[in-house]
């Protein structure tokens, strides 16, 4: 059983949003922040399909917290049972997304936004993380999701984490972060935003379209990153599963699903030189490469400018 989150329980000096949730399918606009009992409240953007597994009783579904002032802001991802991977007749799908299969994922805490400068540099600040500082390419640090981080930056960044609030911070499975990016849609949509995807809700190369890869003419190519949260959250309240930047996961590379875990835990077996990244970036990637079934791979000693991270959080009883 997932932490208990009841609503306005003390963790630390933590920020909680709750979400107002629907019996069936349900959006809500952004509202202003209001107080209740002392804790910030918000109403966030929810798209919830309760046919699709989810619990909408979950402890704590969509409450957001801080562990410490440098921290990462998480959100609290309910529990669910989802079909990961892409049928033959998604557009642009590959074999390595097959055969699809059904996972289970306890409900964990992920990452609002992916990892940011401003996060990662207060590792460096202290002592952690190697004493990396990566380079911004000159667009800027603070709020922007940090780059050039390979897979073992990652790991050495959510030790420091860690160690540094009590709690088990990692990188997200695969497998989770597939059912996060999904946020509850089920059916043939391959973006969280549902069939098709724009520039208007994703930062990456909007100059083309979904399924067709026809010119978009008003479509946008930034030829770089964006600050984290410049456009809507899905339906479970994390920005940027599309774009921005590619995302390590936790799992070692495997070319199919054969034998896959179906329990929400990582794949730690395979080509463990190689890991598994997600979400597409800024950098040429076109829409197919944003579907939420789409996965790469790269050496987990590579460092590239869109490459980047989300973290995870196990919540124990």
């Amino acid at each position: 059983m997932p932490r208990n989150f009841a609503f306005g329980a003390k963790r630390d000096k933590r920020v909680a949003v709750q979400w107002g949730l629907e019996a069936s399918l349900a959006l809500t606009n952004e509202t202003e922040g209001r107080m209740k009992n002392g804790i910030e409240v918000t109403a966030l953007p929810l798209l919830l399909l309760l046919a699709g597994g989810l619990t909408a009783s979950e402890p704590g579904f969509g409450e957001r917290f801080r562990d410490c002032p440098e921290c990462p802001e998480m959100v609290v991802v309910p529990s669910g049972t989802f079909l990961m991977g892409a049928l033959e007749s998604e557009a642009y799908s590959q074999d390595d997304e097959r055969p699809v299969h059904r996972v289970s994922v306890p409900s964990f805490a992920a990452g609002v936004y992916e990892v940011t400068f401003a996060e990662w540099d207060a590792c460096v600040a202290a002592g952690g993380c190697g004493g990396y500082r990566p380079d911004d390419e000159g667009w800027g640090r603070g709020c922007r999701p940090v780059i050039y981080v390979d897979w073992k930056d990652a790991q050495s960044y959510v030790e420091w984490l860690s160690g540094r609030t009590g709690r088990r911070y990692r990188l997200l499975s695969e497998s989770e972060w597939e059912y996060a990016a999904r946020a509850g849609t089920t059916g043939p949509f391959p973006f969280h935003t549902g069939s098709t995807i724009s520039s208007d809700q994703a930062n990456y190369d909007g100059r083309w379209s979904y399924p067709t890869n026809d010119r978009v003419p008003d479509g946008l190519y930034r030829e770089r990153t964006l600050l984290v949260g410049s456009f809507l959250a899905n339906g479970f309240g994390l920005h940027d599963v599309h774009g921005n930047v590619w995302e390590w996961v936790q799992d070692c590379w495997n070319g199919h699903y054969q034998g896959a875990p179906n329990d929400g835990s990582a794949w730690e077996s395979g080509r463990c030189d190689l890991r598994v990244l997600r979400g597409g970036s800024w950098f040429f990637s076109f829409p197919r490469d944003l579907r939420s079934a789409n996965r790469i791979w790269n050496f987990s000693g590579n460092r590239n400018f869109d490459y980047g991270f989300r973290v995870a959080q196990t919540l124990t009883p």
